[in-house]
């Protein structure tokens, strides 16, 4: 499906973008400056241990909306709300509900995002108009720091152009932020790589709508029975987006990209023909693994790590995807991977990025 933009978007002006490399500089000083800018509606990128954050104070409309215009994200896919104290809940949601004070107590701070019913404090403009807020609480201290320098609650998706591979190093949201934004915060390359599970604490059994880092067998150890929406492996049209990364495409190359299926020696076999047929005026590309590089002799060759390593895969995805988009990759041949528990936020992203098209 191609990305749409909000309704009556106007041209973002530009910005004179302040950076702060959390690496060499007054990390205190960074804060202090980001957490005012965020309290007098502006908007700050911001490292978490999944991806970059985009971020605004969630309780203002006018804060928010500058969220949208800086991606050019669609008006209807709604934002997750961070927080930093756990006691921050009680101003955003109606209520909390016992599975998920439970999942708090295992896996906050951390990759969770919980979707509850929202308070009236929260903005139309940051749920979309549902009666249902997503809120996270990340562990990355960089983020920790932010959010209580803040002193708000912060509205953030990633911090990308919509559409574009998530960002999971300060390079990344140089090359889609700079000038859009008011600051940009920036620190290690992200622990994880893929953006937080999010799952929908208001059903019953709660619906898992966007796996990560927290897989849902580390949910079910801790709440017991969850189900997994359909769209986490395929595509399903939907009328209501109750979670970021459901509805429109996300996370895709700039070049055309397809999956190919098979045993290995089938998926080489395709990919290997794939690329033999491509004309003069085409740049042929390969995301393969550790086991399989030597299958491949032409075009761009990169490697997610070994299918062994579910986690180093995941973690170089976005990666991957934008150094095909620097290499000038028009056409993106990647392997398919087995679905199993561990695998499958890497698989969800991956089927997204290639707008789930197989050979």
């Amino acid at each position: 499906m191609p990305e749409q933009k909000p309704e009556n978007a106007q041209p973002v002006p530009e910005k004179d973008t302040r950076i702060f490399d959390l690496n060499t500089e007054d990390t205190d000083q960074a804060m202090a400056v980001c957490g005012k800018i965020i309290q007098d509606g502006g908007t700050v990128v911001f490292p978490t241990e999944t991806v970059y954050g985009l971020g605004a104070n969630a309780l203002s409309t006018d804060a928010v909306e500058q969220i949208y215009a800086a991606k050019g994200r669609p008006g209807d896919n709604p934002l997750i709300v961070h927080i930093y104290d756990i006691h921050q809940l009680q101003d955003l949601v109606a209520e909390v509900p016992a599975k998920a004070k439970k999942l708090a107590e295992a896996y906050w701070p951390g990759p969770l995002t919980m979707i509850m019913k929202r308070s009236d404090k929260i903005p139309d403009s940051v749920t979309a108009g549902l009666d249902t807020v997503g809120i996270r609480f990340p562990s990355h201290p960089a983020a920790h720091a932010f959010l209580e320098a803040s002193d708000r609650p912060v509205a953030a998706p990633s911090a990308n152009i919509s559409g574009r591979p998530s960002p999971t190093k300060g390079q990344h949201v140089l090359e889609d932020m700079l000038g859009k934004v008011d600051a940009i915060l920036i620190a290690d390359e992200s622990k994880v790589g893929l953006e937080s599970t999010v799952i929908d604490m208001t059903t019953e059994p709660p619906t898992v709508y966007r796996p990560g880092g927290v897989t849902v067998e580390d949910i079910k150890k801790v709440i017991g029975e969850v189900k997994v929406s359909p769209g986490a492996v395929k595509p399903v049209e939907l009328k209501e987006v109750r979670s970021p990364g459901m509805k429109y495409r996300h996370y895709a190359p700039k070049g055309k990209m397809v999956i190919a299926r098979g045993s290995l020696d089938e998926m080489a076999d395709k990919i290997n023909a794939g690329i033999r047929k491509l004309k003069p005026d085409q740049k042929g590309a390969v995301l393969a693994t550790d086991e399989t590089l030597d299958r491949y002799h032409k075009g761009i060759i990169l490697s997610l790590g070994s299918r062994k390593d579910p986690s180093e895969m995941a973690h170089k995805l976005f990666d991957c995807l934008r150094a095909f988009d620097d290499l000038g990759a028009t056409d993106i041949f990647a392997e398919d991977i087995p679905v199993t528990n561990d695998t499958l936020a890497l698989i969800n992203r991956l089927y997204k990025a290639a707008g789930y098209t197989f050979i």
